[in-house]
């Protein structure tokens, strides 16, 4: 008898707690009628980038100034606090002009798709060469669209980094 007691207790705890909601939902319906509470995703694109946060995280960007420069040195530091192998550093060796080897970028690659968005890599960067950018619209139809070469072509290492 007390099973049968219990069961009618949580059924009217349970009409109770939906009828509670959907006074609220009445309420919003009778008032607001002619407001908008849900928006739609195009038509409030503005708004969203307005809106975010200075802290959201996008995707990895390398910022380049007006004479094509960045200050990636190549160090992999980057690569390596990566926890699931997103950015892949390919260097190569330049000669100075005192004929010395000096390690310079080639390709800095980076996968979106794999990005976690933990930004380990932008703290691991000692020359705070790349950072996260508000992008937040990555749908493309092609995966491959989503791994990207952060260095610009032509590009080199700006003058006074190490």
């Amino acid at each position: 008898m007390s099973f049968i007691r219990q069961y009618l207790s949580d059924v009217i705890s349970g009409v109770k707690s939906l009828l509670t909601g959907m006074r609220l939902t009445g309420k919003y319906f009778i008032k607001h009628k002619e407001t908008n509470i849900t928006q739609q995703y195009p038509d409030n694109r503005q708004e969203l980038f307005a809106g975010l946060p200075d802290r959201f995280r996008g995707e990895v960007v390398m910022s380049h100034d007006d004479n094509n420069e960045h200050a990636c040195t190549g160090c992999t530091a980057c690569e390596l606090a990566c926890p699931n192998g997103t950015i892949k550093i390919v260097t190569k060796f330049d000669m100075t002009p005192e004929g010395k080897k000096k390690k310079a970028i080639d390709k800095f690659v980076y996968h979106l798709e794999l990005c976690t968005m933990c930004n380990l890599c932008i703290e691991a960067c000692p020359t705070s060469a790349i950072k996260m950018a508000q992008n937040f619209e990555h749908s493309v139809f092609d995966r491959r669209d989503l791994t990207k070469v952060l260095n610009k072509p032509g590009s080199k290492v700006r003058e006074g980094v190490e």
